[in-house]
């Protein structure tokens, strides 16, 4: 697969009026948008989600922010998606993302770190298949 992505427009983000920033940044990184879905995730849905990092010290925040509000989940295509979307929203904190970066120019913390990005080929695979079936994605042709 390795030309899909999930990004995720964090409550954080969606709060504080930033989602046509974002979707600007992504359109202009060359990412065609497949799939999106605006929703607020049940705790289970959130604990679901982040179980790769349960038993982790942050894993009660994350699941408690990302379940608090409203966010945006995108399923985005292009070129090594991955690492173009990592490489787009920066570092996970934002005092160290790089200049021009998403998280550097609208997360406010660590914690509210504004977006969501796949660490992973596998992992983007299973993320986009959490919140969207093969045929609710709109086929790039």
């Amino acid at each position: 697969m390795g030309n899909r992505t999930l990004a995720i427009i964090k409550p954080d983000a969606i709060k504080n009026g930033y989602t046509g920033l974002i979707y600007d940044r992504i359109i202009k990184a060359g990412f065609t948008i497949l799939g999106a879905r605006l929703l607020k995730m049940t705790k289970a849905q959130a604990e679901g989600f982040y179980a790769i990092h349960r038993g982790k010290p942050f894993y009660e925040e994350l699941t408690t922010f990302m379940s608090s509000a409203p966010c945006m989940v995108l399923a985005l295509e292009k070129e090594q998606a991955v690492s173009a979307w990592r490489e787009t929203i920066g570092a996970t904190n934002p005092a160290d993302a790089a200049e021009g970066t998403i998280r550097k120019d609208f997360a406010t913390s660590l914690g509210e770190n504004a977006v969501h990005g796949s660490d992973s080929d596998e992992n983007a695979i299973k993320e986009i298949a959490f919140f969207f079936s093969e045929a609710e994605l709109i086929a790039n042709e």
